[in-house]
């Protein structure tokens, strides 16, 4: 579950990218957040993640009180919810196994625990016969299934894809899409941003749409109607 009330983020130079905004979404839920560059889109994930607290407000994330967590708690947080990006930020002199193999990594896990999860994740996103690989031996699309195993190993309950088909041609954005609703559909909650209108008017799932810092509208199979 995720719920934002009342909350507005105000940046240092008084600049104001969230003002009074009111957000819930249950678990399991797909939903896609449409709006202008400036919007306040990037925010609202910054503070998700904690890269960025609030000004004021209420957020619960997946049980989370943000009031009342501290800096060491953050790990925690990041750990329920795994992020995607346009530009995929994967090690580039690391082979695929070893990109996902990296989350669990720093996050403690066993080495045995590594050598199982990792064949069983690069199987989910299609990409068993790519362990080997280095992210410049790959296709755009395969690159983001990547950064997308690497976004489940620690099977986060919340996944973030902030504008993931931003560098795919068609072919290989329908294809992350599929994807995506394939996570949804094994349970985990998926925040999508987009500025891709046929991805949105396709889907015909839950879209909420920002505009200066403020939920304008939010619908059921709605549409990219900016």
């Amino acid at each position: 579950m995720i719920l934002f009330d009342r909350v507005s983020k105000v940046y240092p130079n008084q600049s104001i990218a969230l003002s009074g905004l009111n957000l819930h979404i249950e678990p399991k839920e797909f939903v896609t957040i449409v709006g202008a560059s400036g919007a306040g889109k990037s925010t609202l994930i910054k503070l998700m993640t904690r890269e960025e607290v609030h000004t004021s407000g209420k957020i619960i994330v997946g049980g989370l009180d943000y009031d009342t967590i501290t800096s060491k708690d953050v790990p925690l947080v990041r750990r329920r919810i795994g992020v995607v990006f346009q530009d995929f930020k994967l090690l580039p002199n690391r082979r695929v196994g070893e990109n996902v193999a990296f989350a669990l990594e720093v996050s403690g896990a066993r080495s045995r625990e590594i050598k199982r999860a990792v064949p069983k994740m690069l199987q989910l996103v299609g990409l068993s016969n790519k362990q080997n690989s280095f992210p410049h031996e790959l296709s755009g699309g395969e690159r983001q299934r990547v950064a997308i195993a690497r976004a489940l190993i620690r099977q986060p309950k919340i996944l973030i894809a902030d504008e993931p088909t931003g560098n795919l041609d068609p072919k290989n954005a329908w294809e992350i899409i599929e994807l995506l609703l394939k996570i949804n559909r094994f349970g985990t909650t998926v925040l999508l941003t987009t500025h891709n209108k046929e991805i949105v008017n396709a889907l015909k799932r839950r879209v909420i749409t920002i505009n200066r810092g403020r939920i304008v509208k939010d619908e059921e199979q709605g549409r990219y109607a900016l």
